[in-house]
């Protein structure tokens, strides 16, 4: 069966996988926070990005690899975190790992996955991320930061752009639970989905194996909130410099959406900046990545990751001409997973891969940097 032509677009994975998934794990994949407007806005951003085609450039031959953090990647996209994956689809984490390693593409584990950063190695290449949820404890910290680097992980994400839990709303209203926990609702909910309830009876329930290496007892914490709150502080600078100092490799900070915030990690020596709202699921009101892209683009010489409503080859030429290094995707990956099972990622990949090429040979481009000479902007007074 060509993939191509059952399933040619993310939309068709994305279909498939709402088929295939319990409903209350599609709203945890699928929902922002609030009535979901962040989201919306991210996707309505990246539609109004236009580009600008030349003529006759003659054959051209579009080179998509990419290089950020001092290691040159096949395509300029990876796999942004996403806690507890293996609910989404059992042994996700796994899955995509081993994909990106194939891909040669970054794959960014969360502090709260359902494996551990050891249930990893045998599968990450080198270009594995790891994603800091910022513990409060000093010696949980470093004991977590020493375990990820004894695992293989090269590169560290720090996430700042959680400062409390977001409600998320419906995901409450789907019956999800944390620890999810199969009650008489969710029982009927992954009875009409057989593939899921397979392998979820093969694997087990997921948990946040990490986070209960360090934080066993949930007891007390809201239904909507995870194990992970436990633990977590809400960082400040003096933090950022201690995580710094304690992590040797590339460091980068995610959930930026300032520009002056920007300039000043630079100073602090991280190493990337990644623009993001959290895929609209913390903050219902936060301007879309590609609309602060530019500003924060102006004010620092860093590398720049962005990630926020992501579909396409397409997309990903649009943050680069605005301003982008490197394009990180999450739910997208998981759409993947969940419609084709451990196919799906590698399709996906090939999906992103043909329409890059196919829309650089429309602009005329052989490099994906110069996409930048082509933004439109429609003229004054119209």
């Amino acid at each position: 069966m060509d993939l191509h032509v059952r399933y040619p677009a993310l939309s068709d994975l994305r279909a498939r996988a709402k088929r295939r998934l319990p409903h209350f794990v599609w709203e945890y994949l699928d929902s922002g926070t609030g009535q979901d407007l962040t989201k919306a806005r991210n996707r309505q951003a990246l539609d109004g990005v236009r580009l600008m085609p030349s003529v006759l450039h003659g054959e051209t031959t579009p080179d998509l690899e990419t290089t950020v953090l001092g290691r040159t990647h096949a395509l300029p996209v990876g796999i942004a975190p996403v806690g507890m994956s293996g609910l989404i689809w059992p042994d996700a984490e796994r899955h995509l790992a081993s994909m990106a390693a194939v891909e040669h593409i970054p794959y960014t584990l969360s502090t709260v996955a359902s494996q551990t950063p050891e249930d990893l190695h045998p599968v990450i290449g080198e270009d594995a991320w790891f994603q800091l949820y910022t513990p409060r404890d000093p010696g949980i910290r470093k004991d977590i930061l020493t375990r990820v680097k004894a695992a293989g992980f090269s590169t560290l994400v720090m996430t700042v752009d959680l400062p409390v839990s977001s409600r998320r709303e419906r995901q409450m209203r789907s019956g999800l639970t944390q620890p999810p926990r199969l009650t008489p609702r969710i029982l009927a909910q992954v009875a009409c989905r057989p593939a899921w309830a397979l392998g979820m009876a093969q694997k087990g329930m997921p948990r946040m194996r990490l986070i209960d290496d360090y934080a066993p007892d949930t007891k007390g914490l809201p239904s909507n909130a995870h194990a992970g709150y436990l633990l977590r502080t809400a960082p400040d600078w003096d933090y950022l410099r201690a995580v710094r100092d304690g992590w040797e490799g590339p460091m980068v900070v995610k959930g930026v959406l300032r520009a002056e915030d920007a300039k000043r990690l630079e100073e602090e020596g991280v190493d990337a900046i990644w623009v993001s709202n959290h895929g609209g699921r913390q903050f219902d009101a936060a301007p879309a990545a590609t609309e602060v892209l530019p500003a924060i683009r102006a004010a620092t010489r860093l590398p720049m990751i962005v990630d926020g409503g992501v579909e396409s080859g397409l997309d990903i030429l649009r943050l680069v001409a605005l301003g982008a290094d490197f394009v990180m995707m999450a739910r997208s990956w998981h759409y993947a997973l969940a419609a084709l099972g451990p196919a799906g990622p590698a399709h996906l990949a090939d999906i992103l891969r043909q329409d890059m090429i196919a829309n650089m040979g429309q602009l005329g481009l052989t490099r994906l940097e110069e996409a930048r000479d082509c933004l439109w902007s429609e003229p004054s007074g119209h």
